[in-house]
């Protein structure tokens, strides 16, 4: 995807999932990646991977509850790569839990970092994309994002928060700027192990996630988006595995 090589690209939540897996296929077509995440032992060892495989890329740690780490690894791209032309809000949790389960220390966790985390990478990206009028944020969210059943409550009203802000944003910002929103159906992921609750937890990977599909599959769609002419501004792509009908 020729608009996609040469891009320097920061992904944040990038040590699994979805982030590691946008982060390799970026790399992959020349774009130039910047990893962050907490686990710093995880970045190293997918930048080796990357670098091995002839990708450009360089990784910090990075809390995205905290503005100062996010504004920090922004500078940071822009350190390396003297640029930054788009950046991937990716980082996230999936406490899932019944409201009358009280886990309101999980409910907190889960706004700090689905829908603070998500502001606090505008924030440190913005001016450097109002700096240049140019730029794109790709936020990824949940197909959770537009469904809500029990159990998803406060997780749903997280992505339903991060598509609001997108939508928002995309009309807030000038029109050389542009916002895509990805929201993954039931996707290969650590997610599942952030749900405190074992019988919970063992429910919702039989239930919820039955069927999967591979974390590829949102970082093609995060390429597709990122690809476009800078005059077509993708806003949203919504990607399921086939097999997943009720939400």
């Amino acid at each position: 995807m020729e608009n996609v090589k040469g891009k320097v690209v920061a992904v944040t939540g990038a040590s699994s999932g979805i982030g590691e897996a946008i982060a390799r296929h970026l790399a992959s077509l020349g774009a130039k990646v910047v990893l962050g995440a907490r686990r710093t032992e995880n970045l190293e060892t997918i930048s080796k991977s990357i670098q091995e495989d002839g990708g450009e890329v360089v990784f910090a740690k990075l809390d995205v509850t905290q503005p100062e780490d996010v504004r920090d690894f922004v500078a940071f791209a822009m350190k390396n790569y003297g640029t930054l032309d788009v950046l991937v809000n990716n980082a996230g949790l999936m406490p899932l839990s019944m409201i009358n389960s009280y886990k309101v220390d999980e409910w907190h966790q889960m706004i700090d970092v689905n829908i603070k985390g998500v502001l606090h990478g505008i924030a440190a990206a913005l001016p450097v994309f109002e700096e240049k009028d140019s730029g794109q944020f790709v936020n990824i969210s949940s197909v959770g994002d537009r469904w809500v059943g029990p159990t998803s409550t406060v997780y749903s009203a997280t992505k339903f928060a991060v598509r609001a802000i997108s939508d928002g944003l995309r009309q807030e910002v000038s029109r050389n700027i542009r916002v895509a929103l990805v929201a993954p159906g039931a996707t290969e992921s650590e997610l599942p192990n952030t749900i405190s609750d074992p019988e919970l937890r063992r429910m919702a990977i039989e239930t919820f996630r039955k069927d999967t599909i591979s974390g590829l599959a949102i970082a093609k769609a995060a390429a597709f988006a990122i690809a476009q002419p800078a005059d077509v501004d993708v806003n949203e792509i919504v990607v399921r595995p086939t097999a997943q009908k009720a939400f």
